[in-house]
């Protein structure tokens, strides 16, 4: 298992959030989820505009094994997704902590509070 980056938040369906200027949340999944799921094949990402609840599922990821739904972390609105995992899955089980899927405009980054912080979810997945 990689490094949990300690500037990250983690929710405990296997996200990662990463607050930015002007209130962006950019997300991925775990180093742990993509061990976990193997061989990524593909990604369905959220299109852009779309308005999301903090907790509602946004995403899929296929992988050999299984498929699992992602879940914003966050009120707010896409405004950004990683095309490139669309074409290239893969990427996330390259780097998973560097390959974001999606950005979100939160309503209230502090409701990214109510997620872990690394060394909470190191202890959540037992390592």
């Amino acid at each position: 298992m990689k490094q949990m980056p300690e500037n990250l938040k983690y929710a405990k369906s296997h996200e990662w959030s990463k607050l930015e200027d002007d209130n962006l949340v950019r997300i991925g999944i775990t180093d742990f989820a993509q061990s976990e799921l193997g061989d990524i094949v593909f990604i369905g990402l959220p299109e852009v505009g779309r308005v999301v609840a903090r907790e509602e599922q946004i995403a899929v990821v296929e992988s050999v094994k299984t498929a699992s739904d992602l879940f914003s972390p966050v009120n707010g609105v896409v405004v950004a997704v990683n095309e490139a995992v669309q074409d290239e899955p893969e990427l996330v089980n390259d780097d998973a902590f560097n390959t974001w899927l999606f950005v979100i405009q939160a309503n209230d980054p502090a409701e990214l509070e109510q997620l872990m912080d690394a060394d909470a979810y190191l202890q959540m997945i037992d390592l």
